[in-house]
């Protein structure tokens, strides 16, 4: 065989096994799925209907099909690109990646990231990410013209490959012919993920429309400042959000031998120095992060659930539990020791004083993502307001932030409260502790640690109650949202708990309607409320009868 016989089937072996690469791509990228749980090798023996209108579409004169190869190549790279996202979002927050509001989150990913492993890290899976989206792109668009132009060459073959995958498709489709059991056969999943997205797409601006409504309609707007929380004058309210407290803690097999003795014995704890607790459910906006939409769902009495929402309230005039306690003479204070830069939004809900990790006097060293331990916060609360001498009635808003992910190290908790300082006590449980790396390298660990460190701050919290506070407290804790799935566990609801701790049985008198139960732990009958429904039925217990109208 000559040698230019030899180079030409080269080239022809060459081309033909590119053009047969060309074919995987696309065939795998039309059958991608946007869960993990079906990346599996059984999850691609499929047949996707799309791979006949793909065909067809390609049989257009070489200049259109350039142009709408090129068209169609990108689009399927983009649907690839935003089902991996999906997977991603799925693990971390139980849904799928919002392609309109979502695009926020990614700069608490990164600052996650960094937090958790290092700025060269998270510069890193920037490349990474920006690299790999790139060469999505690239192949897909590249494999779809390939195949057009495979389709151009033999037009006539190419329709009877369409026609035979649309006859295959419909008989699967049409005796639902399954391998696994689960996952049909007939796919048609990109043709409907894409519809899908486009309807999301529509549905918000639709939202954004319905929601300038609901935040119109309050009843309690007009409500006369003495008629509002009367029967709490001359009380210090504090609201606690604990960090990623969710119904998992309590109830999850693995997690309620951790976490429910630490809730027994903190209610003993409180008993004994004259507090009673009752503890219900809500049921959060968000799941494994957002707390902000939690906040402010539980402030304005508005279901708020995605950024757009969230922008739109706060640039409203909505009535918030902090401005009612504002507006009836109490001292409005935001402690967010999670916080590390200025926050206008503190404006909208009504605060007189905003804390942060600028001015909490913090010294110590960082805790991965928390900028300090619980226990010193609840500390400094005392020294910046709670202990303050001739000061008014005090209404407070405090996320405790040391249950944040990655749950690595875990402060210690301190019996002597005054040896904790400006925080530098701290320094060795953070060299000496776990490192987030080392943590999340075995995933099996994750979840006890983060029971751990529901244990950690739900005690600063209950000792800080039973040791500082007075005949006035009125405490509200609860939690802003479900970890994780990692640790939260698969199918898990988005229910967390809610406790209000008091030593005035009066107080707890206005809530017997609310059927919550004794103690800090609810049970599995407890009523369960949406997140938003809290607000009104607080003004309603406390408030006059006038008010409840």
């Amino acid at each position: 065989m000559s040698q230019g016989v030899q180079l030409h089937l080269n080239r022809k072996a060459v081309s033909r096994s590119l053009t047969v690469v060309a074919g995987v791509i696309v065939f795998a990228a039309l059958i991608f799925p946007n869960v993990v749980q079906r990346l599996t090798p059984l999850g691609f023996l499929r047949v996707p209907v799309e791979g006949a209108f793909l065909i067809a579409l390609l049989l257009v004169p070489p200049k259109a099909r350039r142009i709408l190869g090129t068209a169609l190549g990108v689009l399927i790279g983009l649907l690839v690109i935003e089902k991996c996202l999906d997977m991603g979002f799925f693990s971390e927050l139980n849904r799928p990646f919002d392609p309109v509001l979502d695009w926020v989150l990614f700069d608490d990913a990164y600052s996650f990231v960094v937090d958790s492993y290092g700025k060269g890290a998270a510069i890193g899976a920037l490349i990474g990410i920006f690299a790999l989206v790139a060469g999505v792109l690239s192949l897909t668009t590249w494999a779809v013209l390939r195949l057009g132009r495979l389709i151009g060459n033999h037009q006539r073959r190419s329709l009877y490959a369409a026609g035979g995958i649309a006859v295959a498709w419909a008989v699967t489709f049409a005796f639902g012919m399954s391998i696994t059991g689960a996952v049909p056969i007939a796919a048609r999943s990109t043709a409907t993920y894409a519809w899908d997205r486009a309807h999301q797409a529509r549905a918000g601006l639709q939202d954004e429309a319905e929601f300038e409504k609901e935040v119109k309609q309050d009843a309690y707007a007009n409500v006369p400042s003495n008629q509002m929380l009367t029967a709490l004058k001359g009380k210090d309210v504090i609201f606690t959000f604990v960090e990623s407290y969710g119904r998992s803690a309590i109830e999850h097999p693995s997690l309620a031998p951790i976490v429910d003795p630490a809730l027994d014995q903190g209610t003993t704890v409180l008993r004994n120095a004259g507090f009673t607790a009752r503890s219900g459910w809500l049921t959060s906006p968000t799941f494994g992060g957002g707390s902000w939409l939690a906040h402010s769902t539980f402030e304005s009495g508005l279901w708020i659930n995605n950024e757009q929402r969230y922008r739109n309230l706060v640039s409203s005039d909505r009535l918030t539990l902090t401005r009612a306690f504002h507006t009836g003479d109490w001292r409005t204070v935001s402690v967010m020791p999670g916080a590390t830069r200025a926050w206008p939004e503190g404006s909208f809900y009504g605060y007189d004083q905003v804390w942060d990790s600028r001015n909490l006097g913090y010294n110590g060293p960082k805790f991965s993502w928390a900028p300090m331990p619980d226990q010193y916060t609840l500390k400094q609360l005392n020294t910046i307001e709670y202990k303050k001498p001739n000061r008014k009635s005090l209404m407070v808003e405090m996320p405790l932030v040391s249950s944040h992910t990655p749950w690595a190290p875990i402060p210690d908790y301190i019996d002597d409260w005054d040896s904790i300082g400006d925080g530098a006590v701290y320094q060795s449980m953070v060299t000496d502790g776990q490192k987030p790396k080392a943590l999340w390298a075995d995933p099996r660990q994750v979840r006890p640690e983060y029971g751990k460190s529901i244990v950690y701050s739900v005690t600063s919290l209950v000792n800080w109650i039973a040791k500082y506070g007075d005949d006035n407290l009125v405490m509200v804790f609860l939690g802003d949202h479900q970890p994780s799935p990692i640790a939260s566990g698969a199918g898990a609801s988005h229910d967390v708990p809610i406790t209000i701790v008091t030593k005035d049985k009066a107080v707890l008198e206005r809530i017997t309607d609310w059927q919550w139960a004794e103690g800090l732990r609810p049970l599995g009958d407890t009523p369960v409320w949406p997140m938003n429904a809290f607000r009104d039925r607080f003004f309603q217990a406390f408030g006059t009868k006038a008010a409840a109208s």
